[in-house]
């Protein structure tokens, strides 16, 4: 019924461009800022399959996602319908939270009913923190046998570890000069403290709970769901950049938890556990200024073709 009553109420909000047609769908038309998506179709209306793509943390219009990468784009040329949400924790969601969790859920159901999608091959793909919350769905999606689970799933350099985040988040407040800390930095230390209900040394279980991997997690319990799963991590792990603009090492870059889940997963028999590194491919529009954690570093055709191939 609440499932009957949201699509009641859903505003929609169609226009169309070359090779695609856009909808903006608003599924309380009280609130244009959360719990939104624009679907991304392909232009002759024909859909073999679906995706939804989730951008990063503290990104408030799809229209962002849409600037930085052709993925739906080209999705819309293979027949691929691209779904781009706003959860309703809305744009500064933590992504692996129950709260965002549940969101997605909502939405994958909700979108399949209307748009008819039963049976089609489903995908699922997240930048940054939306990396992170497609990850930790696909795995709750497995563990609790969801109606809807993705054929495959790929991640734009994600946190994927929210031990080893805090840990060398708080590394690097004491290695620099007050006025040298990024205020990110500081922000999702006490985020995370917030989320976990404590620090890795008072509540380490949940923080096993919440991270889609855990370096010291010997039963290897979140990713073990995924042995099956294909699974693309796509990272640019530019060192000498991090040095020189932002004062990190290794130790606080994502590629440190993607790398060692990706090759769990291998130990573990997942032969389609893929990690894609790339070099000078990150720049951000519309300026393209040069960052290495960006939508660009996954390129549309190889990205799409390798989503196709599983």
């Amino acid at each position: 019924m609440n499932k009957i009553i949201i699509l009641l109420l859903a505003i929609s909000i169609p226009t169309v461009t070359f090779c695609q047609r856009i909808e903006t769908v608003y599924l309380n038309k009280k609130d244009s800022t959360a719990n939104m998506y624009v679907a991304v179709m392909p232009q002759d209306g024909r859909v073999n399959s679906f995706m939804f793509l989730l951008d990063g943390f503290g990104n408030y219009s799809p229209k962002n996602l849409m600037l930085q990468t052709d993925l739906p784009t080209y999705a819309a040329q293979q027949n691929i319908l691209t779904i781009i949400p706003i959860l309703k924790t809305g744009p500064l969601y933590f992504g692996s939270d129950s709260a965002s969790q549940q969101s997605l859920k909502e939405l994958i159901e909700l979108v399949v009913a209307k748009y008819k999608l039963q049976g089609k091959d489903f995908y699922l793909g997240g930048f940054s923190i939306g990396g992170t919350c497609v990850i930790k769905y696909t795995e709750l999606a497995i563990q609790n046998e969801y109606p809807i689970i993705p054929k495959a799933v790929f991640a734009v350099d994600p946190p994927l570890d929210w031990q080893r985040y805090y840990d060398s988040a708080k590394r690097v407040v004491r290695i620099s000069k007050p006025n040298q800390v990024n205020e990110e930095v500081t922000y999702m230390i006490d985020r995370i403290q917030k989320e976990m209900g404590g620090t890795p040394e008072t509540a380490l279980e949940n923080f096993y709970i919440h991270s889609p991997y855990s370096y010291s997690d010997t039963t290897q319990k979140a990713i073990k769901s995924l042995i099956k799963m294909p699974i693309m991590i796509i990272s640019e792990p530019d060192i000498q950049w991090w040095l020189v603009n932002r004062n990190y090492d290794y130790s606080f870059l994502n590629i440190t938890d993607q790398a060692a889940m990706i090759n769990e997963l291998r130990k573990l028999g997942n032969r389609n556990a893929v990690l894609l590194t790339t070099t000078n491919k990150g720049y951000r529009k519309p300026n393209n200024n040069r960052h290495p954690h960006s939508w660009s570093i996954a390129d549309p055709v190889q990205t799409i073709e390798w989503l196709r191939s599983q």
